[in-house]
């Protein structure tokens, strides 16, 4: 036997060697030792037996081209016979690790970019912060730590042939396990070579953990901007403003992991979709249609397998009850039952007499002693619940047959330990419907629960009320001496109830009758061949499952003798079952496979012990797919010790069936044991194939028996009718017997599916009179009529058409790599639906030492394994700091808990990997654009569908006024002068500071003459000629409006600009700069403040001193006076500029004619029904669109009076606004996004104070928010729900909208109908289809209407490419003609050929002699039921959003807001997301408003929300700190400035996770 190409002495070694040695192979394959300290244990151990080579072990010469420590073979020992019932040689373990290794060798090393983290979300899970859990951690070699900057050695030599592994690595390979790369590499690369890699691959040239925020080439650091500043202007200057995708830096970390990310995705792995047609509005998801070479079941139907008649003439005792009652009386002296402390000791042991004599007393208690009222507490039947620790099983044992004595139902369920324990609420809602009222427990464990103030047990979350008693004997009364209970134990009546959690984590009880108590005993004792006064070591749990049929039930029934090991016990020495089953010569062992595997790890040195005296070891999770590894090494160690390979008896069993199989021994008739080598690919499809050729994808099961005496087995279908199976195919596994459960309490609808089925034949005939009951365990019967299990149906995950079993696929992950990262007994896997399939979720438990590195690298290669093996993807793999998942009651993970935890994002991993791109193949099929219809086709299709053009207007102006004054109010300048003249001292300005004091006002003569004043000084200083164009940069005030006007005075053209933020002039000062520029301003009119801030040393190092034009400071300029008034030769010529960031980042400015300007304040003069009496208040920035003519404009050309509240001055004082608003008694007041949601979010628990202090807001007639996007319904509404208490009328909040080309289309104004809200089918949107829906209905987005349109305006809705006019059933762009249209763009590019057609479009058919302005948003236009003045049927116009804004994915049009609102639903600490795509991955960028450990929570939850609701996937999930989203002063997101920090690596994210 070549063992790793030693050539060993022909002499045998001798046994204790050999023993070590496998002892060494086996901590080797568990990964509990590395290979380096294998090596040097290995060495010592052969040294004396090898011939030495020049002092080189040649074990270790040969070592680097053998298969690594994943392949071992058994154990070095020369073949010798061994019985013919012995195991294959090789554990199963190592052939599935075996397969796992060959899968990731065959695997192509596919790149996958590693997620980034913020170096202290990493300082979480350090290595002092835990403990490790429970699990088989036995001692690691001192070579297992490997230090950053080693190639690790270990890695090298666990592949087949280390140099050409290295090559690949080089080449950039993510699965390879290098911690971090160094220039050791054999051969002395080029250093160009891995400089590369690091650019390509995420192998980081540092040894720090990657973190984004340093890019892999030097740049000047740069600080973080303050947030309020950061939200209030557009960040970066130059081109990186105006060009958006292209001024990403080369070497950016960020987009080199984009672009590896796409190269991962660009591999197809599986196929591409078919070719098809789809109606516009049904999104059809794929259905997975079935494989047509997939393998089918061929073999016979199954005939029904009967068990062996139960014995008869033997004298059964008529009753449980009746055989303790012997017992107790005949042999009062025999034990019964053995307790352990936690050093092994035997801290009690119950005989029989005392058994009987303490359940008598119990009883007597329970039917005598306990009254409310003088009545009885408990009726026979009632339920009562069981609170034992598992280190008292003699109290328990004592509890429960007081019960049954009592002819009470016990109800044993697990100690609570705090209030929050893993699924002790589902535990509590089962007490609660089983009707529970008394629990019974010990002193200690009374102690031990948590107390309320009054010293009383708290009430657990969800349990009933319960009175907790306390059963030591000296809380007991004793009976009077003939006292005998009535108990009648053996009906059809309930003897107890057995808890079970479902794998959605609901708890049901079981309830199993007497007579199934008591069949289930004879079964039992029959099929293990238990006799009188046998002594059992139990290592289970007593209280339910085999632990409580065979050491609490079936025991007392053989008088036997039962060692009951405590959990505690077993964790502190594993060996202590092996040592109890020797010293109290057990005939027979109730273990798990973990008991076996822990002592296997913990038995060296232990050469006393023997297990000579076991004649059954009976496996109780048998049916696991990895029991048969354990089987297997255990019976490799001990065989030498004296167990029998035939002693192995796995057994399967079910809560609802209790025990379905065992394995007996020859003696007691049973075949010898098989193994069946199973394709994986046939399992998933249910059909059993032994695998031949394909050694990869395997599963090795063994056999769990026999069926058991007197029941019948069937295999059924899984699904539907419960037809039976064929020979050759898997189903679940059915059993009709007397000895099984009867019903899940309360739940008689399920009840009937699962204890009652009834099997039938294909031709539809049942096999038996007798019902069924289902297991929940899925198998076949295989030769010698054994059963063999090859999952649960708790396990099962459908993903598509094929099944898969969580256990699989554990097996598969554990296999991957020696457990170097992960704890082996600390995986979960689980499936979450998302969009109509299981996804499959593996969680794990880190180890602290494990770098970020290796981790992702061992998620990589778990991730290729499954896909390799199982050929499924997983959706989610993600690991959480050690000891952090939830435990089930005895060790083990509390699966249903994690997945609860997983979904409601609260399991805090600290790595996250979603491959969501591999998994989800059902997305429905991206739309493809149809040939496009010409324009008369879409007229008669109209006509047809009897659909209107989509063509609105607002009111005629003609109609409206004399157009005598509207002559006269030409020019804004002469109606100041005019106004100036006939009503000087009427106010016109009255502005706020922050305490709500009057800091400024302006009459029309004051303002009149500070215009004058500027003007003068404009010629004079300025030396200006009529035409040039002056910035004024002036905080909100009057100031601003004087400037304004002065310039109007002298023929100047202004250009309002948002004064730099002292705080922050690197990133304000240099946008400041560039519109003054961009407008070719001549000169600067400022206040002193800012020309000192402008001339700073700070503005300096942003903006040379030396490049501003002229900068005037108008505090102190002379009084004086023009000469004369410029007046402009024509209304034509240019009034004013208007610059505004878009919210994709491009600085657009407009030209606004005298004429437009005019036109402008006319239409908002009437639909506002503003005159000089009136007064309204602006919350609004004065520099740009609406904002800017509502604060400079409209006052001087109505003659109203403005309250103007600059919104800065909310930041200290929340109610400024509402307060001014409620003072002066405003009727129309405008507030921008930002403001109000100021207002909802500062002043929420206000409104009582608010009231106090007389603020009314019953005044306002109309509130408008002035925006530039879709109304946000959501932020309005609750506004008004949140001011109704202040008076605001419920209809009061309406929107406005206007944009570049047109700042003001829609305003709600004073009269007119009230705003209208439709529901929208947000899937027929993606179209470009409007189809109204009822609101709640599925897919439906509400959408506000955007405002009245205002007089003189004409909207028609346009198709955005063929131009041409649409029908009201579309979404298309809105255009607008109107007399105050802006003029055109006003851009230093000259780029004036790509805007022009903004300006002045012609619809493609139709109407083509009108001008339009396309606006470059999309909406539509709805007829509704209301009327307007004029008697009309009123038009409402809908803004959907912006055009540039909108995301092209699969052929659909998204808008980021929809995508958005999804996303911050999906969990509370989501603060705010922005959504951008990058080359068409789609990037979400989420503000996390919480722990920074609690970041990676979101990324699983972000991505379901994004699949669920829009059927895209995410391609990267960006998690920043609160405040990194910039947001402009209209309250908008500057998405593409968000992409352009986030491509360039500004963003310093808290997490980055790349979805594969």
């Amino acid at each position: 036997m070549a063992d790793r190409g030693c050539p060993l002495e022909t002499a045998p070694l001798p046994v204790e060697v050999r023993e070590s040695l496998a002892e060494l192979e086996l901590e080797l394959s568990e990964g509990d030792i590395t290979q380096k300290g294998y090596e040097k244990k290995r060495a010592k151990l052969l040294a004396r037996y090898i011939p030495l080579i020049q002092g080189v072990d040649p074990c270790l010469q040969s070592e680097s081209r053998v298969p690594g420590p994943s392949l071992t073979t058994a154990a070095l020992q020369p073949q010798r016979s061994r019985p013919t019932t012995a195991r294959d040689e090789r554990f199963r373990s190592d052939v599935h690790t075996e397969a796992v290794q060959a899968a990731l060798a065959k695997y192509k090393e596919r790149r996958m970019p590693m997620p980034s983290k913020r170096r202290s979300v990493l300082a979480h899970s350090s290595v002092d912060a835990y403990t490790p859990p429970d699990t088989s951690s036995a001692s690691e070699d001192e070579g297992s730590v490997q230090r950053p900057g080693q190639l690790s050695s270990t890695v090298l030599q666990s592949h087949p042939g280390a140099e050409p592994w290295l090559d690949r690595v080089i080449q950039g390979s993510s699965t390879s396990s290098s911690a971090s790369s160094t220039s050791s590499h054999p051969g002395g690369r080029p250093a160009a070579a891995l400089s590369d890699l690091a650019a390509h691959a995420h192998i980081d040239l540092h040894s720090a953990p990657p973190d984004v925020t340093t890019g892999l080439v030097d740049r000047p650091h740069c600080e973080r901007p303050q947030v309020a500043s950061v939200r209030a202007a557009p960040r970066g200057y130059g081109g990186s403003i105006l060009e958006t995708a292209d001024g990403v830096p080369v070497h950016s970390r960020v987009s080199s992991k984009i672009q590896q990310l796409l190269n991962t995705l660009k591999r197809p792995k599986r196929p591409p979709l078919k070719e098809f047609f789809v109606d516009d509005f049904e999104e059809l998801l794929e259905v997975q249609q079935p494989d047509p070479n997939q393998p089918k079941p061929e073999g016979e139907e199954v005939e029904v397998l009967r068990g062996e008649p139960l014995a008869t003439g033997v004298p059964w005792p008529p009753s449980l009850l009746a055989a303790l009652q012997r017992w107790g009386t005949v042999q009062p002296k025999a034990p019964c039952l053995t307790a352990l402390d936690t050093a092994g000791k035997a801290i009690h042991t119950l005989t029989y007499g005392k058994l009987w004599s303490r359940s008598l007393k119990l009883a007597y208690t329970l039917l005598n002693k306990l009254t409310s009222k003088n009545e009885p507490l408990l009726k026979p039947g009632d339920r009562v619940a069981l609170v034992f620790p598992n280190s008292d099983p003699v109290m328990f044992m004592v509890a429960f047959y007081g019960c049954l004595l009592a002819e009470l139902v016990p109800v044993p369920i697990e100690v609570p330990l705090t209030r929050k324990d893993a699924g002790s609420q589902q535990v509590g809602f089962l007490l609660g419907s089983c009707g529970v009222t008394l629990a019974l427990t010990t002193d200690a464990c009374q102690k031990g629960l948590p107390k309320s103030q009054t010293g009383e047990v708290v009430t657990f979350k969800g349990w009933p009320p319960l009175a907790w008693l306390v059963i030591d004997g000296k809380h007991l009364v004793k009976p009077p001496k003939d006292w005998l209970p009535l108990a009648q134990d053996t009906g059809a009546g309930t003897a107890y109830i057995e808890y079970k959690t479902s794998k959605e984590g609901s708890t049901v009880g079981v309830t199993v009758s007497h007579t199934s108590l008591l069949a289930q005993c004879r079964a039992l004792t029959q099929a293990c061949g238990y006799s009188e006064a046998e002594t059992l070591t139990n290592v289970l749990d007593f209280k339910r499952d085999a632990g409580l049929w065979h050491g609490v039930l079936t025991s007392v029934m053989n008088r036997m003798h039962v060692v009951s090991i405590p959990y505690a016990l077993m964790k502190a020495n594993p060996l202590s079952w092996i040592q109890k089953v020797c010293s109290y010569k057990a005939r027979a062992a109730l273990v798990k496979s973990r008991d076996m595997h822990w002592s296997l790890l913990a038995q060296r040195g232990q050469r006393d012990v023997s297990l000579s005296s076991l004649r059954m070891l009976i496996v109780a999770d048998g049916a696991n797919p990895w029991s048969i590894s354990s089987c297997d090494a255990f019976l490799n160690v001990f065989q030498s010790r004296g167990l029998r390979p035939e002693a192995i008896c796995p057994c399967a069993s079910s809560p609802e069936a209790l025990t379905v199989a065992i394995r007996r021994p020859p003696d007691l008739g049973g075949p010898p044991p098989r193994k069946a080598v199973l394709s994986m690919h046939g399992l998933s499809y249910g059909v059993v194939r032994v695998d031949t050729e394909e050694k990869l994808s395997v599963l090795t099961v063994q056999d769990v028996g026999q069926v058991m005496p007197g029941a019948s087995v069937c295999v059924v279908k899984v699904e539907g009718t419960p037809y039976l199976c064929k020979t050759d195919e898997v189903g679940e596994i059915c059993v009709s017997s007397s000895a099984t459960g009867t019903a899940y309490y309360g739940l008689p609808g399920i009840t009937k599916s699962v204890f009652e089925t009834v099997p039938v034949t294909v031709g539809g005939a049942p096999v038996s009179e007798r019902p069924f009951t289902r297991t929940g365990l899925l198998g076949f019967i295989g030769p010698d009529n054994l059963v063999f299990v090859v999952g649960k149906l708790d396990g099962l995950m459908v993903v598509g058409v094929r099944r898969h079993n969580a256990d699989d696929v554990v097996a598969t992950a554990l296999a991957v790599e020696p457990m170097k990262f992960v704890y082996r007994g600390r995986i979960a896997v689980f499936s979450v639906t998302v969009l109509h399939d299981d996804r499959i979720v593996l969680v794990a438990e880190q180890r602290p030492d494990a770098s970020e590195e290796d981790s992702f690298q061992w998620m990589s290669r778990v991730l290729q394994a499954i896909d390799s093996i199982h050929q499924v993807g997983v959706y989610c793999l993600a690991l959480v700091p050690a000891n952090t998942l939830p435990k089930a009651p005895l060790g083990g993970i509390h699966i249903s808990e994690t997945r609860q935890r997983f979904l409601g994002g609260t399991l805090h991993p600290c790595n996250v990997l979603m491959c969501p791109h591999t998994c989800v193949t059902n997305l429905p099929r991206p739309r493809q654009k149809q040939p496009e219809v010409g324009p008369a086709s879409m007229i008669v299709g109209n006509l047809v569908a009897g659909k209107r053009i989509a063509q609105a207007s607002g009111r005629e102006l003609a109609h409206l006024e004399d157009s005598d004054q509207a002559r006269k109010f030409l020019f804004l300048a002469d109606v100041l002068q005019w106004r100036a003249h006939t009503t000087p001292d009427h106010p016109l300005f009255v502005l706020l500071n922050a305490k709500g004091t009057v800091t400024s006002t302006a009459t029309c003569v004051q303002l009149h003459k500070r215009a004058e004043r500027v003007a003068a000084a404009l010629l004079e200083k300025g030396r200006l000629d009529p035409g040039d164009h002056v910035a004024l940069v002036y905080p909100p005030g009057v100031d601003l409006i004087a400037a304004f006007y002065g310039c109007l005075y002298c023929g100047c053209v202004p250009v309002t600009v948002r004064p730099p933020h002292p705080q922050n002039l690197g990133t304000t000062l240099p946008t400041v700069k560039m519109i003054v520029e961009v407008s070719k301003s001549a000169c600067v009119l400022t206040t002193q403040a800012i020309t000192r801030l402008l001339k700073s040393k700070e503005a300096a190092a942003a903006v040379d001193i030396k490049t501003w034009p002229t900068i005037l400071d108008t505090d102190d300029i002379p009084k004086k006076k023009v000469a004369s008034v410029f007046r402009p030769p024509s209304p034509d010529v240019l009034a004013y500029l208007d610059f505004s960031v878009s919210t994709t980042g491009i600085l657009a400015g407009v030209k606004m004619s005298h004429a437009a300007t005019s036109a402008l304040c006319r239409s908002i003069k009437l639909q506002c029904e503003l005159y000089p009496s009136r007064q309204i208040a602006i919350c609004l920035d004065p520099y740009c669109g609406l904002g800017f003519a509502l604060w400079c404009l409209c006052s001087v050309y109505s003659g109203h009076q403005s309250v103007l509240v600059p919104p800065l001055e909310l930041e200290s004082n929340v109610s400024l606004w509402l307060s001014a608003v409620s003072q002066y008694k405003a009727r129309v007041t405008f507030c921008s996004y930002s403001v109000m949601e100021m207002c909802t979010k500062g002043l929420g628990a206000q409104t009582g104070t608010l009231r106090m202090k007389g603020v009314n807001l019953s005044c306002v007639r109309t509130c408008m928010v002035v925006a530039e996007e879709r109304p946000r319904i959501a932020l309005t509404q609750s506004f008004s729900k949140l001011f109704k208490d202040l008076g605001l009328p419920a209809r009061a909040v309406s929107t406005t909208f206007g944009c570049r080309v047109n700042v003001a289309i829609c305003l709600q104004g004073t009269a007119g109908p009230d705003p209208t809200t439709v529901y929208v089918d947000m899937r027929a949107l993606r179209h470009d289809r409007v189809r109204l829906v009822e609101r709640g209905s599925p897919h439906s987005l509400p959408l506000m209407e955007s405002g009245k349109i205002l007089p003189g305006v004409k909207v028609v809705i346009a198709h955005t490419e063929t131009k041409g006019p649409l029908g009201d059933s579309h979404l298309g762009e809105i255009w607008v003609s109107s007399p105050h249209n802006a003029t055109g763009y006003y851009t230093v590019y000259g780029e004036e050929a790509l805007h022009v057609d903004h300006f002045s479009a012609r619809l493609s058919f139709g109407d083509t002699q009108t001008v339009w302005a396309r606006t470059g948003y999309l909406g539509f236009l709805r007829r509704t039921e209301l009327t307007d003045a004029s008697g009309e049927r009123h038009d409402a116009l809908y803004v959907v959003g912006s055009l540039d804004e909108t995301l092209e994915l699969r052929g659909m049009r998204y808008h980021p807001i929809d995508i958005e609102t999804s996303v911050i639903r999906a969990h509370r600490s989501i603060a705010e997301c922005a959504v951008f795509t990058w080359t068409n991955l789609l990037v979400v960028v989420v503000e996390l408003d919480g722990l920074e450990q609690d970041a990676l929570d979101l990324v699983a939850l972000v991505t379901n929300a994004v699949l669920e609701e829009h059927f895209l996937v995410v391609g990267v999930v960006v998690i920043v700190d609160p405040g990194v989203i910039p947001i402009n002063s209209r309250g908008e997101k500057q998405r593409m400035h968000l992409r352009d920090g986030f491509l360039a690596d500004q963003l310093d994210p808290v997490y980055v996770a790349y979805n594969m």
